[in-house]
């Protein structure tokens, strides 16, 4: 989504990640994906490869300008990461008393974090950040996931709507990306 926000043109490799390509231990030793390749920078990890992209293409700033409101952004994807993502990973890997656990403990969150979705045109901001380009894979992945948000969750369906719009959502998607919607 970072890509695609700031225009950057790029050589996109798909590969399984249940199969990767012997080349993708040659750039990280961890063998996961995302990896990104820059000359002779070799970045994994999604968070770091989207703040160097902020800074290495500073327009449009995708993290705030002012330190307090940069250290909140990467205080929300840490969030994100370690309680949703961590979730979406045991659901997606876990036996299936487990994924039904994480199932429901990532239905409550989310119903309870709702009216955060509400408060601002974007994911607690006024302007699209690299928070939303956080959220947003995550939010496209419920329904294959399982998750079906309730009525109270309408804030984060609103929310939804209004990102899976964007063009650069749209043009982030991969084409496995794009099945999970039909």
């Amino acid at each position: 989504m970072v890509l695609a926000e700031k225009g950057i043109s790029v050589d996109v490799v798909d590969v399984d990640a249940h199969d990767l390509p012997d080349e993708v231990m040659d750039f990280n030793p961890y063998g996961t994906v995302p990896t990104l390749v820059d000359r002779d920078l070799r970045l994994y990890e999604s968070q770091i490869i989207m703040e160097y992209l902020d800074e290495r293409f500073p327009h449009p700033p995708l993290l705030p300008v002012d330190p307090v409101s940069r250290a909140n952004a990467r205080l929300f994807m840490y969030r994100i990461d370690r309680d949703w993502y961590a979730l979406m990973r045991r659901i997606a890997m876990g036996d299936q008393k487990e994924a039904a656990q994480a199932r429901k403990e990532l239905l409550e969150s989310l119903i309870v974090t709702a009216p955060v979705f509400g408060a601002h045109p974007y994911f607690m901001s006024e302007e699209f950040s690299i928070v939303d380009c956080c959220v947003a894979p995550l939010l496209w992945r419920l329904p294959r996931l399982g998750i079906e948000l309730p009525a109270q969750c309408a804030p984060i369906r609103a929310y939804m709507k209004r990102i899976f719009s964007t063009d650069a959502f749209r043009q982030s998607l991969s084409d496995a990306e794009k099945e999970m919607a039909a």
